[in-house]
């Protein structure tokens, strides 16, 4: 039977309800164990699949795991089911988390990533046995170079962040073949962490580029912190203020002609499908993040994938092996001297690969465009429903997200994080929060493309209730979540004090 839609002001009841929804004691899976339980194998002995001792010998197996959890299949089926409704996820509550682009991701893609020609593929199997795969790489990689604007794309990396390294390192190598020293990178204050922090990886001083209070980056800035040592400029387009970098080509034409490069990062790439390509922008180097603008499962449900794409003048430094044609078919090519080499094991994160590849086929051009201008539009009509009470950070035009700020620590003490914790009672994940650092009490939504105007009105509606209660009922919102198994928790304690497994209660 289908489940009816609940309207705002529905479910703002239901979350000012919620503290009487909701056990928090719910036992622990060790605390269900009784000895002797157990589930029932109805597979005869002879019949399955030899198990660990069989296979490696008793010596490298134990006989029993003292303390595992005792428990009846059901039991154990309900425990594991139980956790995954407690977590928020895109697939089943609206996920607003800015830059981070969490979109819905196709299930028909997963099932394509799950064909036993690719998901049983050993990834050392020979070339010759991997043709499909190899083709799909190769088509991929033109592809996202058609949607780049760039010339060659390396699918190498294993996340956003390793090819931001990849990229650098390429950078590096450039300049080293070239015989210059070049040692800094210029980072605008707006940046993902990543960067500053790829660029020391990557052996780079880190050099801040201050951006205007419009919120994005001028030119004549850019070009009195040039000098014969800056190798490149990391910038992201658009910002992480939802902002395009409108003096972009200008700055391009200083960095080139100081003999420097353009890194884009390309996280927001989910704005600039079938709109415009960095390539065109003058950028040198770039990298992707497939689980991100491409639709591919993030963190746990990933891993990630971040190729690289790069102008022809760089492709011989980018990282071995390569996807290469030759007469009697597709190969990997690791005769390539000026490469900066192997970044991991392997070649690629392939599940995601295909999933991506997928996803461009779905849609086309036509489709990745339209994309780009719905994720644009949702962006702005939330921006728009907002501003009365959340004003934008910028008055410059916003793209696939928003920068919102608001004043109410200082009138009434509630703050952005009590804000994003009372979201959570409306079954809505927060919005990033006090990111980008420029903007004080940030919170950055990116709706992307994928959700409804009802749902987005949801939101909005919630946002204003939140605003209501911090003026009139400050604690309500102070003391938020009231609807979760768990309430505030100390997440600096528990970032540097994790607690990594169970003891029983008493024990310590």
């Amino acid at each position: 039977m289908a489940t009816a839609k609940l309207a705002p002001e529905q479910i703002h009841e239901k979350a000012a309800a919620g503290s009487q929804t909701e056990s928090s004691n719910q036992p622990l899976i060790f605390e269900c164990s009784v000895r002797g339980k157990m589930g029932v194998d109805l597979e005869p002995a002879h019949e399955r699949e030899p198990r660990g001792a069989e296979i490696l010998g008793p010596d490298l197996c134990r006989d029993d795991l003292p303390g595992f959890p005792e428990l009846s299949e059901p039991e154990v089926m309900r425990h594991f089911l139980r956790l995954s409704q407690l977590n928020f996820s895109p697939a089943l509550q609206f996920y607003p988390l800015g830059s981070c682009t969490m979109k819905y991701n196709p299930v028909v893609n997963d099932e394509l990533a799950g064909l036993a020609g690719f998901a049983a593929l050993h990834p050392l199997v020979p070339a010759a046995m991997a043709q499909g795969a190899l083709e799909l790489m190769a088509r991929l990689e033109a592809a996202l170079a058609a949607v780049t604007g760039m010339d060659a794309v390396s699918l190498h990396p294993a996340a956003g962040a390793q090819g931001e390294l990849t990229g650098l390192l390429i950078a590096r190598a450039h300049f080293r073949k070239r015989g210059e020293h070049r040692g800094k990178v210029l980072v605008p204050d707006t940046a993902h962490g990543t960067n500053p922090a790829s660029c020391r990886l990557a052996g780079f001083e880190v050099v801040v580029a201050p951006s205007n209070r419009h919120g994005f980056l001028e030119a004549a800035e850019i070009r009195s912190l040039l000098d014969p040592t800056v190798a490149a400029l990391m910038v992201t387009n658009p910002n992480t203020l939802g902002v395009f970098e409108p003096e972009i080509l200008e700055i391009a034409e200083e960095l080139h002609r100081n003999g420097s490069l353009l890194y884009m990062d390309g996280a927001n790439m989910n704005a600039l499908f079938g709109v415009a390509q960095p390539g065109q922008m003058g950028a040198d180097i770039l990298q992707l993040n497939l689980h991100k603008s491409f639709s591919t499962p993030h963190g746990g449900g990933g891993p990630g994938a971040g190729p690289v794409a790069v102008k022809r003048e760089l492709e011989p430094f980018l990282p071995v092996p390569r996807v290469k044609r030759e007469t009697d078919g597709w190969v990997l090519d690791y005769d390539r001297p000026d490469s900066v080499g192997r970044l991991r094991a392997f070649h690629g994160n392939f599940a995601m690969l295909v999933r991506a590849y997928a996803y461009v086929l779905a849609l086309g051009a036509n489709g990745l465009a339209q994309a780009s201008q719905l994720a644009i539009l949702a962006a702005n009509y939330v921006r728009a429903r907002l501003r009365a009470v959340f004003p934008p950070a910028t008055e410059a035009p916003a793209l696939h997200e928003c920068v919102l700020t608001h004043d109410l620590e200082q009138r009434t003490g509630v703050t952005t994080l009590d804000i994003a914790k009372r979201l959570l009672d409306f079954n809505i994940h927060p919005p990033t929060i006090y990111f980008p650092l420029v903007v004080p009490g940030a919170l950055m939504i990116e709706p992307t493309e994928t959700e409804s105007r009802a749902t987005l009105d949801e939101f909005v509606a919630a946002m204003k209730r939140i605003y209501a209660e911090a003026e009139k009922e400050p604690e309500t919102v102070k003391q938020a979540p009231h609807s979760l198994r768990l309430r505030r928790i100390d997440e600096a304690q528990a970032a540097r004090h994790p607690i990594l497994r169970w003891t029983s209660r008493g024990s310590g």
